[in-house]
């Protein structure tokens, strides 16, 4: 598994549904130097786990936008799929409602560029392509600052669902970084303290508790 972390995101071009909207040329990109992303992979559409991710980012949409946070979903399903489970209401097991961009990886080079691209695929000596597994991606999810760089990364398998809390507890503790220079200890939460990244001041903070 590749460690992203501290190195620029994989940029890509691709087709994605966006608010209902089929785009043709959907690019990173477009947020470089202006917003942070939260970029999330799933395994499939019409499924079972996937869907309470996908309602629980829409569900708290507003908390990330007010964090300056563009949410992007990815599977290597195609667009007109992403599109086609859109128009399935919630209690029927759909996504109708969520406007975030979901990215159709259909050749399956996006995930394979973070790395969380399920099965083992190879070219015989008769260069035919062979594949082991499905060709689908974990539930692998990627914090990218404004510079494009990637500050946080989780990869769950397949059956274990994520937490929003815990991306959004992220997204802060970056910001906190960011504007305050402070280091978040364990734990740490959003208006809680900070620590200074210095040895006497870190002994310092561990003395109070």
């Amino acid at each position: 598994m590749s460690v992203l972390v501290g190195k620029p995101a994989p940029t890509f071009n691709a087709s994605a549904v966006v608010n209902g909207q089929v785009v043709e040329d959907f690019s990173l990109d477009q947020f470089k130097g202006s917003k942070y992303v939260v970029l999330f992979f799933y395994p499939k559409d019409f499924t079972f786990v996937c869907p309470t991710e996908l309602h629980a980012f829409q569900d708290s949409i507003a908390e990330f936008e007010s964090r300056d946070v563009a949410v992007i979903g990815c599977s290597t399903d195609t667009e007109m799929s992403h599109w086609g489970w859109l128009q399935v209401p919630r209690n029927k097991g759909g996504i109708e409602g969520v406007s975030y961009p979901l990215v159709a990886d259909t050749n399956k080079t996006i995930a394979a560029d973070y790395d969380v691209l399920v099965g083992d695929y190879a070219i015989d000596e008769f260069g035919e392509l062979i594949v082991e597994g499905e060709l689908i991606a974990y539930r692998g999810l990627f914090l990218i600052d404004k510079e494009g760089i990637v500050q946080h990364q989780l990869v769950n398998n397949l059956p274990l669902g994520r937490s929003i809390k815990e991306a959004l507890r992220m997204v802060d503790a970056l910001q906190h970084f960011e504007e305050n220079g402070e280091v978040c200890p364990m734990d740490w939460e959003k208006g809680s303290e900070g620590m200074n990244a210095t040895h006497e001041s870190t002994a310092a903070y561990l003395a109070k508790g």
